[in-house]
């Protein structure tokens, strides 16, 4: 499972972010576990719009509430990717295992 805090300015386009995501489900990349939506206005004022399945804790978001500036959105996410659980499967039953699993985020490494 990954939780991922995407920002950014203003109001913002919720859709825009969810329709890619919402591909990726469909196709059965990903399973979406939770959504929240955080708000932070030009004051300061936060306001929150909680997932249906509440994985994603009043703690959780929180801490994502640290990381919004004034005038600000997020989406945290809560996502499984079941391509990684149904290769580790397939390791698992060959007697293999993950010996390690480094997520580089896209904006800390380029591909050549």
């Amino acid at each position: 499972m990954e939780f991922l805090v995407l920002a950014f300015p203003g109001d913002g386009s919720t859709a825009t972010v969810l329709e890619p995501l919402e591909r990726l489900r469909r196709d059965g990349g990903v399973r979406l576990l939770d959504v929240r939506e955080l708000r932070r206005d030009r004051k300061g004022a936060l306001t929150t719009r909680p997932g249906e399945s509440g994985l994603i804790t009043d703690e959780d978001a929180a801490e994502a509430e640290e990381l919004l500036s004034p005038d600000e959105s997020a989406l945290l996410l809560l996502v499984e990717h079941v391509w990684a659980a149904e290769l580790t499967a397939a390791f698992e039953s060959a007697q293999g295992r993950v010996a390690a699993s480094v997520r580089i985020a896209p904006d800390e490494g380029e591909l050549r």
